[in-house]
């Protein structure tokens, strides 16, 4: 039988459960998982597995818990990027009020507007 780890207390079982339910990043989420798993006296291999976790990350997870409590199950990749809000538009309020006249009217071939027909008429708007 492996040996039970040791988990210090700054956390109740019903307490880690109840992080791992209201957790919102799924990164977090399986870290509380894992903790609570270990409080009830799981191994960090079984609470691994059952998980979907690497063992030496199980490991390392633990024993950050255990050195800095909960700020040690936080997600700080999610912190350090940028919000950009997406792509910057190709077209601005102006292209897109024309690219809507275009489309209301039959393409320069005379067969439907596709996809690629679209893009042509952005690329030449952008020229």
């Amino acid at each position: 039988m492996p040996k039970q780890p040791h988990l210090e207390k700054h956390h109740s079982s019903e307490e880690l459960k109840n992080r791992y339910f209201k957790s919102k990043d799924p990164v977090e989420s399986r870290r509380w998982h894992l903790i609570w798993k270990v409080s009830l006296e799981w191994s960090i291999k079984n609470s691994a597995n059952t998980i979907g976790l690497n063992y030496e990350y199980g490991k390392e997870i633990v024993k950050k818990c255990n050195s800095i409590g909960a700020q040690g199950l936080k997600n700080l990749k999610r912190k350090g990027r940028k919000k950009t809000g997406g792509k910057q538009q190709l077209l601005n309020d102006q292209q897109i009020e024309k690219l809507k006249q275009e489309i209301a009217k039959r393409p320069s071939d005379g067969g439907i507007w596709t996809g690629v027909k679209v893009a042509r008429w952005i690329e030449l708007e952008n020229r």
